[in-house]
């Protein structure tokens, strides 16, 4: 028989604090080196385009996992594309600051619970900037290729639940998480470049249904881009 004292788990909790403690001061760590970076001025005598504004197409395809309480089962959510527009400020000739905004719309259904094989959970809107810190392999080259890291605050809103339904209300708590991205410019002249960009975004959320059941969803989204860049 198992016998776990009172102590032990005052112990593993205090531990699990500290664990999400730390990873609260990492994140903010993390966003205190994308600002300083943004802050710092461009290097005197610099006579790189130190800024580009891209617009782009992109397909969001999450990758979702799930633990729903008593209900069981497991959330599945559905694909977006959508309109991205992004600004990239640089402070030298490699390293440079991209803000990235878009928002897309989902489906949401719970499968394989206790409720019956699909039901819906309905639609829900995402608003995730995204800030990434960037390394340009070759910025004076045709072909620019680079690679980022950041951090994404996803912002849910507009969530509607299904008519004729048992679920009358969704709910979603906003979070923040980490970002990477790899992609390239391909100059077509000295001011337009053709873009493609992949990004990976770490997202989690607590959802509650009915004000009742809960579930923690990771939805975890990569996002493959191609658009058209302006540098100025």
């Amino acid at each position: 028989m198992l016998n776990v004292s009172k102590s032990g788990f005052l112990g593993l909790n205090q531990k699990a604090k500290s664990f999400k403690n730390m990873k609260g001061k990492l994140k903010l760590a993390s966003l205190s080196i994308i600002l300083s970076a943004i802050t710092q001025p461009t290097l005197a005598g610099d006579n790189t385009q130190n800024w580009i504004v891209r617009g782009r197409v992109v397909q969001v395809q999450t990758d979702v996992s799930s633990k729903v309480s008593t209900l069981g089962g497991h959330v599945a959510t559905s694909s977006d594309q959508i309109p991205e527009l992004d600004f990239t400020r640089f402070f030298t000739k490699n390293i440079a600051a991209e803000l990235i905004l878009g928002t897309s719309q989902n489906d949401v259904k719970l499968k394989g619970s206790a409720l019956g094989g699909g039901t819906s959970l309905g639609s829900v809107r995402l608003l995730p900037p995204t800030l990434t810190l960037q390394y340009h392999f070759n910025p004076e080259g045709t072909f620019r290729p680079y690679a980022g890291a950041g951090l994404n605050y996803t912002i849910f809103y507009n969530s509607k639940a299904p008519s004729n339904s048992v679920v009358t209300s969704v709910k979603y708590q906003n979070h923040i998480g980490y970002a990477f991205q790899a992609g390239f410019d391909y100059m077509l002249n000295d001011t337009w470049s053709l873009n493609v960009d992949v990004k990976k975004i770490y997202l989690n959320t607590n959802v509650q249904v009915n004000d009742a059941y809960t579930a923690k969803v990771r939805l975890n989204p990569w996002l493959f881009g191609v658009g058209l860049g302006y540098h100025f």
